[in-house]
């Protein structure tokens, strides 16, 4: 077999590999004459070859690796080709659960419950089920309660290429308004109108 461009060899990894490909990953593939920091260049400049090419493809840089992904623009297209596509619906209470797991991570299940102000164990089996958390180890406290982290899979879900993507606090209050505070509700105080014989 003659010498393949590495390049060339580097489109067919990302067109099969069902994960995003790590530039480590590739490197087995291509032998140890290439370093992980040429791989990620050259999986930087076919990333944008294709941006560039108005191709209907595009590579994305996403859970610290690559993915060969299609236009954004061109969903609707897919999606009347693929109508049976599985897609994952969060629930607002999980979305909320895994934004708390995501920006004080590792946190504990009552750390979680403490900023919701619910019971969350339900929600986090959902979230463990699709693998968008992980458990992540035991926290140094009196009953060692569990940690929990998110995992590749989240960012993936997502597109994020690492953790540092995520939104900034501030950047989110533009978005989500204000919840109002409710009313405080009127005590029923028993013992100041009880009567007494």
């Amino acid at each position: 077999m003659s010498e393949a461009d590495p390049k060339r060899i580097l489109e067919a990894l990302l067109f099969v590999s069902e994960k995003p490909l790590l530039a480590a990953q590739a490197q087995e593939v291509l032998g140890a004459s290439f370093e992980v920091s040429q791989i990620r260049q050259l999986l930087t400049e076919l990333s944008q070859e294709y941006a560039e090419g108005r191709r209907g493809l595009r590579i994305l840089e996403v859970a610290e690796g690559f993915q060969l992904v299609t236009d954004p623009e061109l969903a609707p297209f897919v999606s009347k080709l693929n109508r049976r596509v599985k897609t994952v619906r969060l629930t607002r209470p999980s979305l909320e659960t895994l934004a708390v797991i995501a920006y004080r991570q590792p946190a504990t299940r009552a750390e979680i419950e403490q900023i919701r102000g619910v019971d969350v164990s339900g929600v986090l089996e959902t979230l463990l089920k699709l693998n968008f958390i992980r458990v992540s180890g035991r926290k140094e406290a009196v009953g060692r309660p569990i940690l929990y982290s998110t995992t590749r899979e989240f960012m993936e879900h997502f597109g994020l290429k690492s953790l540092e993507d995520l939104p900034s606090l501030e950047d989110l209050k533009g978005i989500v308004p204000p919840q109002p505070l409710p009313a405080p509700q009127p005590q029923n105080d028993t013992a100041s109108t009880a009567q007494t014989d």
